[in-house]
This record gives structure tokens, sequence and C-alpha cells, in this order.
């Protein structure tokens, strides 16, 4: 062999391990979504690749799950980041727990599964652009008096991504319809925002 038909063999194995890679993860992903105890061989299936294909790749199933919340996680920024959050702080909370919803959503049971396989440091990693954009509405909020400010920000921020995720299981486990669930999380953070003594807005506006 010559070295431009190496070359050549080169190009073509990491082009081929770049499309087994990314099926991998959208398999993963399309997995996981459905059921969050897919296991590697389903995923493998699913992708069209073999165990040791998929574990060349990915040496362990977290690290799988771990890419796939990667992903996810940039999709959504790239989503939360062009919501409309200025204008009143209860109608930017509302725009943005739909629009987060939407996007948690979209990826189903793959909540589930982060939270099952991945520690804890990893899962707040991942959140920490969502994290910074909800505290700086919730600050901006209690600035202008639409939100109590006898309560940490970090706190209140938490409660959205926990009233968020725990609709996400309750979807899951079928104790909830797709469709309530921004209504139940606004109602839910509203209720929890309003200064005391204050009229609790409609979580629908």
């Amino acid at each position: 062999m010559t070295s431009t038909d190496e070359a050549t063999t080169g190009r073509q194995q990491r082009a081929d391990a770049r499309r087994n890679a990314a099926a991998i993860l959208d398999a993963a992903t399309r997995c996981l979504a459905r059921d969050p105890d897919a296991s590697i061989n389903e995923i493998a299936k699913a992708a069209g690749v073999g165990r040791v294909t998929l574990y060349g790749h990915f040496d362990t199933r977290a690290t799988l799950v771990g890419a796939v919340v990667d992903r996810a996680m940039q999709d959504a920024e790239a989503a939360l980041s062009a919501v409309d959050l200025s204008g009143d702080p209860v109608d930017a909370l509302r725009r943005l727990i739909d629009a987060t919803w939407t996007i948690t959503n979209r990826y189903g049971a793959l909540v589930v599964a982060a939270e099952r396989t991945l520690p804890g440091g990893e899962m707040e990693a991942a959140h920490e652009a969502p994290r910074a954009r909800a505290e700086r509405l919730l600050e901006r909020g209690r600035a202008e008096g639409r939100f109590r400010d006898d309560l940490p920000v970090s706190w209140l921020v938490t409660m959205l991504h926990t009233a968020t995720h725990a609709a996400s299981a309750a979807v899951y486990a079928g104790e909830m319809a797709a469709e309530d669930a921004p209504r139940a999380i606004a109602a839910t953070m509203l209720g929890l925002l309003t200064p005391p003594g204050g009229v609790v807005p409609d979580p629908r506006g």
C-alpha cells in the first residue's frame, strides 16, 4: 500500500468513526428519551453498531449518558438564549418556563436517565448556564418588587429546576399530561415567588 493509499484509508476510518459516534449519540438520545433504563445493547442496536464499536467511543454507559446530556444542554442553551426575558418579570418567567419545558419534554425521559446515572456534580455543571439566566431574572424581579426577597435566590432557582424535573418525571410516569406541565410549574413557582401577602398571578397570564 502506498503512502497515498494509507492516507486515504486513514481519512476514511476517521470519517467512519465520526459517523458511528454521531449515530450512537442520536440513538442514545432516542432510546433514553423513551426509556431512562435503556441498555447499551438496545442503544447499539438502534445505532446499527456493535457493543465493541460503541465502547470504543464511550467506555461506560455513564460516559454515553453524559455525552447525550452535554449535547442536549447545548441545544437547550441555544434555544433558551433566544427567549425574551425583558419586560414584566412575571411574564418573562412564564416565557422562560414555557421554553424550558419545550426543551425538557423534547428529550423526554433523558432527564430521568441523567438523574439516575450522573453524579450530582455533573448535573450541576450541566445546568450552570440555565441557572445563571434564571438567577438574573429572579434578581430583577426582586428589585422590581414582583418576587419575594426573603429567601435566597439560589434556593429559588433550585426550586425552579426541581419543579421542572419533577414535572418531567411525572409525565414519564403517566401522572401528568405533557401539555399540563408548564402551567403546573408556573403555578408552583409563582406561588413560591409572590411576596408574602401578595396576590399570586395566574400561571398562564
